[in-house]
């Protein structure tokens, strides 16, 4: 990918062309941004960038054998690292690290390099299972690093959602990251770095990725779905600054509209101070069918009682409401307290984590009804 095929983001450009062009390069960066802004695709272009042998202009030539072999995701001295686990489509029934499910990744980074964490877990077939970055990881990584470079440039290991890896991996990683071989380098790619292990983060030269400006959201939502003006233009309203986001929502309209009657379902049950209807949609969210649903049907609550605060606080422009939402959320804000939207925002925070440790799921969103039951 070249600096020129990504959308916007020209102030982070500027500075990743300035480190390469002066030979400054961090031998470990911590690009951190909002899921769907854009990290992936400035980490793939800055490496691309790093080993052209002929970049002018301020991009990659995007002809020669390195660029040729970047573009398919298929460079010998890049090594793509992400969260697994053992699933039908890994070549390998040992343990599980990256390299079984390479195809996967390729195939979904070269489609879309704005995606989410659920469309990685659907394209990798580990839906409902918990993935994460393990010791097997870090040893496969040292002995990939071990070995000299393919070609004359940098070796680079791109971990993508680091705040996934165990304390065990992170520890064996520690000192090749803090002193890695000449020419080689870490870039970590995060949507929670304050989940980051303090002992990577520390080592590392952070870049906040920032939300894209309506405007180039939209000029990019057309370039990756078949969208037409009108309906880029409203999904990038909508979307918060993240192109993953919309280009979900875009192709997963099904699974939003049925999170979002879920969710009114509670808030018109709590209003009526009626528990047990309110209990009832409790059991709706645990009975959706897979881990990664559920703990998706808590970012999108969280998303939607943002959208309350907002109103409450008189700022619809930065809402982000639909039409057809809108007469749910105005009434949503019009009758909630002014102490719910914080207080219920860490509740769905809570409950998320609870999930992500297997608790029962029952038992989380009963739990979390009833917080919320209280507050509003």
């Amino acid at each position: 990918m070249r600096f020129g095929e990504i959308i916007g983001h020209e102030d982070i450009k500027k500075v990743l062309r300035s480190m390469a062009d002066s030979g400054r390069v961090p031998h470990a960066m911590l690009f951190y941004e909002n899921e769907g802004c854009g990290g992936l695709a400035l980490a793939l272009a800055f490496i691309q960038y790093l080993n052209c042998p002929a970049r002018h202009g301020g991009d990659s030539c995007g002809e020669c054998p390195s660029c040729a072999r970047m573009a398919k995701l298929i460079h010998p001295d890049v090594h793509f690292v992400y969260p697994v686990t053992g699933g039908a489509k890994a070549d390998s029934s040992s343990r599980p690290t990256s390299d079984p499910y390479a195809s996967h990744w390729r195939g979904l980074v070269l489609k879309n390099p704005y995606f989410l964490e659920n469309d990685l877990w659907k394209a990798l077939g580990i839906e409902g299972k918990s993935g994460n970055i393990a010791v097997a990881e870090a040893k496969s990584i040292l002995e990939k690093l071990s070995f000299s470079a393919v070609e004359n440039g940098y070796k680079t290991i791109l971990m993508w959602l680091p705040e996934k890896m165990n304390a065990e991996a992170a520890n064996r990683l520690l000192k090749i990251v803090e002193e890695p071989p000449a020419n080689t380098i870490f870039l970590f790619i995060t949507h929670a770095p304050e989940k980051v292990l303090q002992t990577i983060f520390s080592r590392c030269q952070s870049l906040r990725i920032p939300p894209q400006p309506k405007e180039e959201a939209a000029l990019a939502i057309r370039r990756y779905s078949d969208a037409g003006e009108e309906e880029a233009s409203i999904e990038a309203g909508l979307c918060g600054g993240s192109i993953g986001r919309a280009l979900a929502d875009l192709s997963g309209k099904e699974s939003e509209t049925e999170f979002l009657d879920i969710f009114s379902d509670f808030m018109r049950a709590a209003l009526a101070r009626d528990l047990m209807s309110a209990l009832e949609t409790g059991e709706m969210m645990s009975g959706l069918d897979s881990r990664e649903k559920q703990k998706a049907f808590c970012n999108f609550a969280g998303d939607c009682v943002r959208k309350i605060f907002m109103l409450q606080q008189d700022m619809p422009q930065i809402a982000w409401i639909s039409p057809q939402e809108k007469e749910f959320f105005t009434g949503a804000a019009r009758n909630a307290g002014p102490g719910f939207c914080r207080k219920a925002l860490g509740y769905l925070d809570k409950a998320a984590a609870l999930l992500d440790r297997n608790v029962n799921a029952k038992i989380v969103f009963c739990d979390l009804v009833n917080r919320l039951f209280l507050s509003i």
